[in-house]
């Protein structure tokens, strides 16, 4: 495992929240999956706890308000050293801005932000919080994925914002692109036609790190998850695609780096 709370380049993702209907259950879900301990975090937003792994913050859960029924999902976070000038850029490309630019106590400043194919994401430009600050070990984010219809019109949106490099793997069956950074690989961009998930649309998924993708996705099922793809080999490991008691939908993959 890696420590990793350095201020990342722009572009990169940072951090993964979840919004929830019921914090406490969701955290004894994910304690028991991934061995995650919990402290508070900025309450601007409402209650909020950041997940730890060895004393090191790994993610962020935070509580709906009892009103407000929106669909539980995990959001990825890009880094940015401007959250209002991102912000701008993101609405002169196309994109909106649900939520802020807005501080989020000492830790930073953050919003939340759709692309053109209605995909959810964050920003976050840091201070006091520099994100995820470990990598590699279990239950940590490994990977980001745009999961889309297709890539290349937003690709072009996030390389604009962004400034990235894309990578396109050529196929006619394969609609994937690799988004690097300076030459390194920070996520992915996936288009999956009419194999997108109608209730869900275009959305970012995190892959979390695991031990043994079978024994986890069991676990999922025993704590009340869902089991949505069953755990099979995939280019960078065995993975499997898995929903919480609420529905909010991720990845664990056990890498083949490991």
């Amino acid at each position: 495992m890696t420590e990793a709370a350095a201020r990342r380049t722009p572009g990169t993702p940072c951090w993964v929240s979840l919004i929830v209907h019921g914090l406490s259950t969701t955290q004894d879900f994910y304690a028991a999956l991934f061995g995650w301990e919990f402290v508070p975090g900025p309450d601007q937003l409402g209650p909020y706890v950041r997940a730890l792994i060895d004393g090191k913050v790994v993610a962020g859960i935070g509580q709906l308000p009892p009103e407000r029924h929106l669909p539980v999902a995990w959001t990825t976070y890009l880094a940015t050293d401007n959250a209002d000038v991102t912000a701008e850029m993101i609405r002169s490309c196309g994109g909106t801005v649900a939520v802020g630019p807005l501080d989020a106590g000492e830790a930073g400043r953050l919003a939340i932000a759709s692309d053109p194919s209605g995909a959810v994401f964050g920003i976050w430009q840091a201070a006091a919080h520099m994100g995820t600050a470990l990598a590699g070990a279990h239950g940590t984010p490994v990977w980001n994925e745009l999961m889309t219809r297709e890539t290349s019109t937003v690709c072009k949106f996030y390389q604009t914002v962004f400034g990235y490099e894309a990578e396109a793997v050529v196929s006619a069956d394969f609609d994937y692109q690799t988004l690097h950074l300076h030459g390194r690989p920070v996520a992915s961009l996936h288009g999956v036609g009419h194999a997108l998930p109608r209730d869900r649309g275009p959305h970012w998924m995190t892959y979390f790190e695991v031990d043994d993708t079978d024994e986890a996705a069991h676990r999922v099922a025993d704590l009340g998850g869902y089991i949505l793809q069953p755990p099979r080999q995939g280019s960078t490991g065995r993975v499997a695609t898995v929903a919480d008691p609420e529905g909010a939908v991720f990845t664990i993959v056990r890498s083949a780096a490991r």
